[in-house]
């Protein structure tokens, strides 16, 4: 994700705000059904005829991933992931499909799941089996240029105490296959089923890290000690930290928001650490109910604070978050950036919020399909074309009227 340069080297932009990149997993759409379609090899290859591996598979064939190049100002990345987003687009149109930016799939798929031809799925699969059934999900993940993976695994105990807020800032996964699920963001509660993903463990050192990961590894519980599916981790292949807890937001602003806070977050981190601070020791499972609790509620309820144990608002929360790194967001350029993203949290909520808003308006789900599909690559008048072209009366004709219904019950029918 990022290579190149060091941080503070080059002529332009804050010279010591840090590389960031984003990678960003996306939906791929059928525009008639609105289901989720398999033809993620086709559209890649296509994709790659524009701008080469910045658009890749992913795990499920139904998935593609976006990345950018490594970006100093946040101004620029977000021109980078509005235009990686709009290459994938555009692949997929010409295949006639649309590309939906949602935690989970809203409408679920027609036909069986297709895995991703690629040997670490396939491990994955001979080493979990049936965990893996459904495990068809899209995040955003933010890398952050880090001097070394030392400085990076102790960065990490830092964020540790934060990572619930950002997946309720995130939040944007309602639905599952045609029902409302209960909680803002499902795709963290399917997470949270595997025994080695979630928030990362509190450690010492990098060595500590290390003989950690490799225990793990020897217990089948990590597929790969080199590359470990922590919420927070030093990248394997780049010079990065990456957090990867985010459910993929729907609008590229609201993703490059996340990213230069928690590029202030890092910073404000990695300044502890250069003063000896290796992070808060705080109780794992504390950490984990904070998620729980986020993952439930979303932006719109209470958090556990994971630092203290106390229930307060998000919004309180994300403001102390604010005071926290504002030297950081202010030396870097991105304190109104930030700030914006978290007054549009306050204005319309998160992303799961403003789902179940898109269904409310008639109680049709493939609204809140029409609606995500817009706001992922802003270019609404490719996606209305192409979904009036699969329906004469320009909606959905099968199913158009599902009624999804919270909890455990699976979506019922209604007449009219």
């Amino acid at each position: 994700m990022i290579s190149g340069p060091c941080p503070g080297a080059g002529p332009t932009g804050h010279a010591s705000a840090p590389l960031l990149g984003v990678e960003e997993e996306f939906f791929l759409i059928d525009p008639g059904s609105r289901a989720v379609s398999s033809l993620g090899s086709r559209v890649v290859a296509r994709a790659r005829a524009a701008v080469g591996d910045l658009v890749s598979g992913e795990f499920d064939e139904c998935q593609v991933e976006v990345k950018t190049p490594p970006r100093r100002e946040g101004a620029a990345l977000y021109d980078e992931l509005v235009a990686v987003r709009g290459a994938a687009a555009a692949a997929a149109r010409a295949e006639g499909l649309g590309v939906c930016a949602s935690g989970t799939p809203v409408m679920g798929r027609q036909g069986p799941a297709v895995v991703g031809d690629h040997p670490r799925y396939r491990a994955g699969l001979d080493q979990f089996g049936t965990l893996l059934d459904g495990f068809t999900i899209c995040a955003a993940h933010i890398h952050v240029h880090m001097p070394d993976r030392e400085t990076a695994v102790l960065v990490g105990n830092h964020l540790r105490p934060w990572l619930p807020l950002l997946v309720a800032m995130s939040a944007n996964s309602p639905f599952l296959d045609g029902r409302d699920m209960g909680y803002a963001s499902w795709r963290t509660v399917i997470r949270g089923r595997f025994p080695a993903l979630g928030p990362p463990p509190y450690v010492e050192s990098l060595d500590h890290y290390e003989r950690l990961t490799a225990a793990l590894q020897e217990s089948e519980a990590m597929l790969d000690a080199a590359i470990p599916f922590w919420d927070v981790r030093p990248n394997p292949q780049f010079p990065t930290l990456e957090v990867r807890v985010m459910d993929v937001p729907a609008e590229a602003a609201d993703t490059v928001g996340l990213a230069v806070l928690i590029r202030a977050l890092v910073v404000t981190a990695g300044a502890l650490v250069q003063r000896g601070h290796t992070g808060p020791e705080t109780c794992g499972e504390l950490v984990r109910a904070a998620y729980w609790r986020a993952a439930r509620d979303g932006w719109s309820g209470k958090g556990v604070d994971a630092l203290t144990g106390r229930i307060l608002p998000c919004s309180v929360q994300a403001a102390r978050l604010v005071e926290h790194v504002r030297p950081a967001l202010e030396e870097h350029g991105d304190l109104d950036r930030a700030v914006a993203f978290l007054r549009r949290l306050a204005e319309r909520g998160c992303g799961a919020q403003r789902q179940r808003i898109s269904w409310r308006r008639r109680a049709h789900l493939a609204d809140v399909v029409d609606d995500l599909a817009r706001l992922t690559f802003d270019e609404e008048s490719h996606w209305e074309s192409g979904h009036r072209e699969a329906s004469p009366s320009g909606r959905r004709e099968r199913g158009d009227q599902h009624v999804p219904v919270r909890g455990p019950g699976r979506i019922q029918r209604t007449d009219g």
